[in-house]
This record gives C-alpha cells, sequence and structure tokens, in this order.
C-alpha cells in the first residue's frame, strides 16, 4: 500500500508531466495557498527535473485577502491593477510557458463581505488581464488547475470530521479522483483519455446543432456554434504540444451560439463563487441571454456575477459528464467547481473558449462577437446534471439522437 509521501509524490508528478507536460525551457507560474506549500515545493522539484526553465510561485491567502477586499477604497478594488503584474502575465502567454493553479480556497472565505466589492475586483482583473485570458483559452500556454485540501475547505465537505481527520478525508478523495490510487496512475490516464476521445470523435463526427435538455427545473434548447469542435481530455496547444488543463477531468465540451439558448435550467449542486456559495439557483434564458434568475442561497452574489459585464448573461461553454461518473458515485459534493463540473453535465456563463471553435482563435473580441461567440471578463462554471436528465441532440437534417439517458450516456 502506497504511503502518503509517496502518493503526494506521484500527484505531484503527475501534474508536471501528464497535466502540465512541462516541455524543455518553459517556465512555470505556480498560485498556491499558503497552505499547499509542501505539494508546491514538490511540484517546483518535478518542474526543474523536467527542464523547466524558471519556476516563479505567488502565494494566495484568503485572510490578508479578505483584509483588503474590506480595507482598501472603492477605487483601488474597480481600477488599480499594477503594470508589473500585467505584464508578468503576458509575458508568460507571449512567451508559450506554463501555469498551474492550486485550488483550494474555503469556499465561504468572503462570507459577510460586501458581493459587489467582490464583483469590484473580478471584473477589475478580467479587464486588465484579457490578453492573458483570451490567449490561455486559445491554447497560447500548457495551463492545469489541481487541488490541495485547505482546512476551510476540508471542513466545508466533511463538517462532522475534526479539522485534521477532514483534511485526511479530503486528501484521500483527491489522490482517488486523479487516479493516485491506481499502481500506475499514468498509464490509468492515457486510458481514461482514450475513453474521452471516443465520445469526442463521434460528436465532432455527427455535428450536433442543438441540444435539448429536460429534468426537474431544466428545460432548456441550446444551439452549438455552428463551427463548435468538442474537446475532452487533453487540449492541443497553437504551438503543437498536448496538455490537460484539469485535474481530474471526466468532461468533453463545447461551444454554444451566443444568441442560441432558450429556456430554464436549475442548479443540481453548489458553485463556489466570489469566495461564497450559491446554491439551489436557477437561470432563464431569452436568445441567448439570461433574463431572470434566482437562488435560495448567494442571491446578492449570483447576482454580482451577472453584472460583472454584459457577457456573463450569456453561455460560453457547454459541457456533458455522465452521472454515472467516478467523482459523483464518491457522493462527494466538494463545494469546488473543479471537481464538482467534473461530476455533473454543466454549462458556463461568460468567456467562450476558443479553442472549442474553428479558426478564431486570432480574431478580436468584436470579430468573436460578430461570429456569434461570446467574450466576457469572466467564465463561471455552473453543475446541472442529474439523475433524470435527458437530452435529445439534433443535426441539422432533423435527426434527433438521445445523447444522455437518465444522466448518463445513451450512445
Amino acid at each position: 500500500m502506497k504511503t502518503f509521501e509517496e502518493k503526494l509524490d506521484q500527484y505531484a508528478e503527475l501534474v508536471v508531466k501528464t497535466g502540465l507536460n512541462i516541455q524543455e525551457g518553459q517556465r512555470l507560474l505556480i498560485l498556491s495557498p499558503i497552505e499547499a506549500k509542501e505539494f508546491t515545493r514538490k511540484v517546483t522539484k518535478y518542474a526543474y527535473e523536467n527542464g523547466c526553465k524558471r519556476v516563479f510561485v505567488d502565494w494566495k491567502d484568503t485572510v490578508t485577502s479578505r483584509f483588503h477586499l474590506e480595507g482598501a477604497s472603492e477605487e483601488t478594488l474597480k481600477n488599480d491593477l499594477p503594470q508589473w503584474e500585467i505584464d508578468k502575465y503576458n509575458s508568460f502567454s507571449e512567451n508559450n510557458d506554463c501555469l498551474l493553479n492550486i485550488t483550494g480556497d474555503d469556499p465561504n472565505a468572503y462570507g459577510g463581505v460586501s458581493p459587489e466589492r467582490l464583483m469590484w475586483v473580478q471584473k477589475n482583473r478580467g479587464e486588465k488581464l484579457q490578453n492573458f485570458s483570451k490567449a490561455q483559452l486559445n491554447g497560447d500556454i500548457h495551463w492545469a488547475i489541481a487541488g490541495v485540501p485547505t482546512a476551510g475547505w476540508a471542513k466545508s465537505v466533511f463538517p462532522d470530521k475534526s479539522e485534521s481527520e477532514a483534511i485526511e478525508a479530503l486528501w484521500e478523495a483527491i489522490f482517488k479522483t486523479v487516479r493516485i490510487d491506481q499502481e500506475d496512475p499514468v498509464a490509468a490516464w492515457e486510458e481514461h483519455g482514450k475513453a474521452l476521445s471516443e465520445k469526442v470523435d463521434y460528436l465532432n463526427e455527427k455535428r450536433f446543432k442543438t441540444l435539448h435538455y429536460k429534468s426537474e427545473g431544466t428545460d432548456l434548447t441550446i444551439d452549438l456554434h455552428p463551427e463548435h469542435l468538442w474537446i475532452g481530455g487533453g487540449h492541443e496547444s497553437t504551438f503543437n504540444t498536448s496538455y490537460i488543463p484539469n485535474l481530474p477531468t471526466e468532461e468533453v465540451f463545447t461551444t454554444p451560439h451566443k444568441n442560441g439558448v432558450n429556456g430554464t435550467v436549475s442548479s443540481k449542486k453548489p458553485l463556489s463563487a466570489m469566495g461564497n456559495l450559491i446554491d439551489n439557483f436557477s437561470l432563464t434564458f431569452e436568445d441567448g441571454k439570461v433574463v431572470d434568475f434566482n437562488a435560495e442561497k448567494g442571491y446578492d452574489t449570483l447576482k454580482q456575477l451577472l453584472e460583472i459585464d454584459e457577457g456573463m448573461k450569456f453561455l460560453g461553454e457547454v459541457a456533458l459528464v455522465p452521472y454515472d461518473s467516478p467523482i459523483s458515485n464518491s457522493g462527494i459534493i466538494f463545494n469546488n467547481t473543479l471537481y464538482d463540473e467534473n461530476a455533473s453535465c454543466h454549462l458556463a456563463i461568460g468567456t467562450s473558449i476558443t479553442m472549442s471553435v474553428k479558426d478564431v482563435g486570432k480574431l478580436s473580441k468584436e470579430e468573436l462577437e460578430e461570429r456569434g461567440v461570446n467574450q466576457s471578463r469572466g467564465h463561471t462554471d455552473f453543475m446541472i446534471g442529474s439523475a433524470d436528465l435527458d437530452i435529445v441532440a439534433e443535426t441539422n437534417d432533423g435527426e434527433k439522437v438521445q445523447l444522455f439517458k437518465d444522466g448518463n450516456w445513451a450512445i
């Protein structure tokens, strides 16, 4: 049986070799909670061993961030982002480098902070870093997201356990989601990637025009972008290398047409956004735009999320995940989008992932909008999959195919 230290080493190596797939001479920027220092150090070690030119670490701390959110002036929150920080991010995209975002913050870290102040910060960063974000979504860098337990996150998942027990339980759950519990995790990921590729190949061959979602609280029709591409598992960079952005991943995804969404969709899992949880919410769309919404919990946060800019009222991503997936079958609600979105079919409001639309990577924001590819300063996934979800797909010729039945693939 593997020790914890052996599992942690394998996890760090998997992130570097399989997730980021660091190439000789690339640099790496790691965004890490200070509680994840041990794992960050291991990633740094493996990065250099695999040819990384230079590793930079930006430490994150929700406690000091909260002081900033509550104490800084409105002008600072709305407009201040140093040019050197903007230049740093742009340098990584311009040089085709790597980014690792270690997720694990307490999902309730900013509870009680004005949602409007949180929105100002997200809007400001989204505007100032839009060139980097565009490059990231286009595949100009290798990037990955991986989770490391913090005390606040672990206790939100396992509230009945002590802090140390909750952290231990969450570590074991994470190791299982990324296949570290298997004898050869790298080989397991290769096999998993092939299974996702089979679904991608089928969907790209069928060229479906419309998806119709139906479940309790959901009756939604989504027109896919005419030039959409389905992607799953690994991504291909613009410089002909591969990487896996999400560890774990169970999804295949593509881009909807900005103005082709109609009906109502209801959430099936909590959404952690801007340091708060939003739960039991629904969105109603007309001609692509959110025209009504409600939430039992986190209404004000959802309202501010939708008001980041006009693009946050439109969809930018459609993702298919079977209800009978390893993460879903764990029975754990992670209160973290990286994990919960891979346990459930999901959608995303906000900017589109441009690599999932043919030949649009070099277009301007205005040209993308004209082509029906949504643009925004934000991108937020929310989970809609359930055991009663049916999805019927329709081709341009009117052929209808039962794509999902009772929450799972029907093909």
